[in-house]
């Protein structure tokens, strides 16, 4: 098992390298009402979106621990490119990975950002809450971010969203022939090729109004069927994230 697992994490990592390196986004979606997820926040390296992730408190982002990059957090967001006066930039103080993780594929993908200053809690910019059980399959999520649109790598200006159905871990580690723990959540579009592509590694899986996942990676084929989309499953580390963010 240790064995095939490995080889699942270095071919995960040679399909992101293939799509775009931590980029993961949104394909076969549509655009967002404007700042209809004041939660979600754009990490960039020189004004670039790298990144997605979501503001848990003023001054944490839960995102993918793979995100490895330095960034600058932009909160308030609809278009990136465009003047908004709702937008926040803020600087990290530090990158807290789950002490777990080591590569793509792990199921400890997760790493809080500590914000320098804390964000201001506007119309555009507020909290969401981290969901405590998993949702159960056949729950109809969503996830969102500014990633590729397509296979043709453009990235997003405006935020894109698309709808998610949950499947069981049984049926999607069928798909992948391969195994999915009890801390992924996997998920597919409404119709085939609906789902993140490259662009926004860590954005938010919401599921009733609540943080249930965060995108961690998919096949190499963006939103294929064959190989869902699987994200951290935030509920099974709850404990982590609260004694994170408990220290401050």
């Amino acid at each position: 098992m240790k064995v095939s697992f490995l080889v699942f994490n270095i071919g995960l990592l040679l399909s992101l390298e293939e799509v775009g390196g931590s980029r993961v986004g949104i394909v076969g979606g549509r655009e967002a009402e404007p700042h209809s997820r004041p939660y979600l926040a754009s990490l960039q390296t020189r004004a670039t979106h790298e990144c997605g992730g979501a503001l848990v408190r003023e001054d944490f982002v839960l995102t993918a621990a793979h995100c490895s990059r330095r960034f600058r957090v932009v909160l308030g967001a609809h278009s990136l490119g465009a003047r908004e006066s709702s937008k926040q930039k803020l600087e990290v103080q530090s990158y807290i990975r789950h002490p777990g993780f080591q590569v793509v594929g792990d199921d400890t993908d997760l790493m809080l950002l500590k914000l320098a200053s804390r964000a201001r809690l506007t119309r555009e910019v507020r909290l969401i809450p981290l969901m405590k059980n998993p949702p159960s399959p056949g729950s109809q999520c969503s996830t969102a971010g500014w990633g590729d649109v397509g296979d043709n790598r453009t990235l997003a200006d405006r935020l894109q969203e698309v709808d998610v159905r949950i499947l069981s871990p049984s049926e999607c580690a069928r798909r992948w022939n391969l195994p999915i723990t009890d801390k992924m959540l996997c998920g597919t579009g409404q119709q085939a090729f609906q789902g993140f592509c490259s662009g926004d590694s860590g954005g938010p899986l919401v599921c009733s109004g609540e943080l249930a996942g965060l995108v961690s990676f998919s096949g190499k084929k963006c939103a294929n069927p064959s190989t869902p989309d699987v994200y951290m499953r935030v509920s099974a580390n709850l404990p982590w994230i609260q004694e994170v963010i408990d220290k401050g």
